[in-house]
């Protein structure tokens, strides 16, 4: 396992990095997750409804290849790609989902802050609202795209999409409710998401 920070970075680049990634990956290839932030944009899930797509204004959307419908991705929101194997290490699209989320709830839980999942909505809820999105594709038994987790994201885009496709779903985010140190919070997620997904050996962030 190799993780790797790359600060911010456009949607459409990282995301033709991530499939060429997966294309090129042999049998021995470690999987990695990527830690990064967007330039704003809306990204619209493989199976997504223009509908819910109320008002884009400035901000322009991508037609993704993930699942799950549309949301938004930006400054203050942080990106953890998950670029896993999922046949090596025996994992199903379900199990892999639930790792990710685990991985929050257990992040926020350092916070003092009860977070849980919902079976038919992926992704992780604070107080009735959505701090967490989940989204993935499978290639070749291997998955890319990953989790967004709201830190301090001016959250007013949403305000222009039906989040993950939910009419009255409210977001949130982590400095609403308590102070963190950002690189103190992406080593502690990193870490819950090697254990959730069964890595002992995962090495520091580095730059590409």
């Amino acid at each position: 396992m190799i993780i790797r920070s790359l600060n911010r970075q456009p949607y459409l680049k990282t995301w033709q990095a991530m499939q060429d990634f997966t294309r090129a990956r042999g049998a021995d290839s470690p999987d990695e997750i990527w830690l990064l932030e967007h330039d704003p944009v809306f990204t619209q899930g493989q199976n997504g409804r223009p509908e819910h797509l109320l008002e884009a204004g400035d901000i322009p959307l991508v037609q993704s290849d993930r699942g799950g419908q549309i949301t938004w991705h930006g400054p203050g929101q942080l990106m953890a790609y998950t670029l896993i194997d999922l046949r090596r290490r025996q994992l199903n699209v379900r199990t892999m989902v639930t790792a990710l989320e685990q991985a929050v709830i257990r992040l926020l839980a350092d916070y003092q802050l009860t977070a849980h999942a919902k079976a038919l909505a992926p992704g992780v809820y604070f107080n009735d609202q959505k701090i967490c999105s989940v989204g993935l594709r499978i290639r070749k038994g291997c998955s890319y795209h990953g989790l967004a987790l709201n830190l301090n994201p001016d959250l007013s885009a949403f305000q222009r999409i039906h989040p993950c496709g939910f009419a009255d779903l409210k977001m949130t985010r982590l400095c609403d409710w308590v102070s963190f140190d950002r690189p103190s919070l992406e080593k502690r997620l990193t870490d819950y998401l090697t254990d959730e997904l069964g890595y002992n050996d995962a090495k520091d962030p580095e730059e590409p």
